[in-house]
């Protein structure tokens, strides 16, 4: 593996599993520092700590609360000297019919796949300097919904890409470039290829398969790296013909 990321630090959101863990694994190996955060496994969070080494510092936050965010960002950058890399990963799925969708998970969508988003942006500001990166983990959805119950999901990662380019915009004249990452179906705990939904997603698709956490983790090592320095504002697809 390059060392493209050698002297960088990076603090990943929602890092203790899935996407985010694979995220983690890949930066390190590349060379960077990391930080993540993990909000309920303290074990799966240590171990992956543990094995990537390099120290690697797992932070627990609740990244829907704006001080425990905003504290866990402050503690990774007195550790570890900077944030030069914001990876916003952490994200939730709750599907349901809107005569049945409850205005608390509508909002508990927003509060977690959005407003994060921003106040991790802010409170990283002040640590990150020219070059720095931000990257957001999006969805496919925000360009198609194909099932019945998705709208507060594909709402929230809607939302994101608005927010996106238009941070765009306050952050370029600083030198830090900020994008989307949009994945299709990936084989998680959160959206397993063997679940009830595998093959009529994969139907939906021109790669009939689920993508992997680490095929994800490649597209974000390469908007982190020195080679995406003139994409900002960019909603990046990787999903299978998901869109196609």
């Amino acid at each position: 593996m390059q060392s493209r990321l050698s002297g960088k630090v990076a603090f990943v959101t929602g890092g203790s599993r899935g996407i985010g863990a694979a995220i983690v694994r890949r930066l390190a190996a590349e060379g960077a520092t990391v930080a993540f955060t993990w909000q309920s496994s303290r074990a799966s969070a240590n171990e992956l700590a543990a094995s990537v080494g390099g120290g690697t510092l797992a932070l627990q936050a609740d990244v829907s609360d704006p001080a425990a965010l905003t504290e866990a960002i402050d503690e990774a950058a007195r550790a570890l000297g900077k944030i030069d890399i914001l990876v916003n990963n952490a994200g939730i799925l709750l599907l349901g019919p809107v005569a049945s969708f409850s205005l608390e998970d509508f909002d508990k969508t927003l509060d977690v796949n959005v407003r994060p988003i921003f106040v991790a942006a802010k409170a990283a500001l002040p640590h990150m300097g020219q070059g720095g990166r931000i990257i957001n983990i999006g969805s496919c959805n925000a360009d198609r919904m194909p099932f019945p119950g998705g709208s507060a999901y594909a709402m929230s990662k809607s939302a994101l890409r608005g927010l996106t380019q238009g941070l765009a915009r306050d952050l370029g004249p600083l030198g830090i470039t900020i994008n989307n990452v949009d994945p299709g179906p990936v084989n998680t705990d959160m959206n397993p290829e063997a679940g009830e939904f595998g093959e009529s997603l994969h139907a939906l698709m021109a790669i009939q398969r689920h993508g992997t956490a680490e095929e994800i983790a490649g597209m974000v090592a390469y908007v982190a790296s020195p080679e995406s320095a003139f994409v900002t504002g960019a909603s990046l697809s990787i999903d299978g013909g998901f869109t196609a």
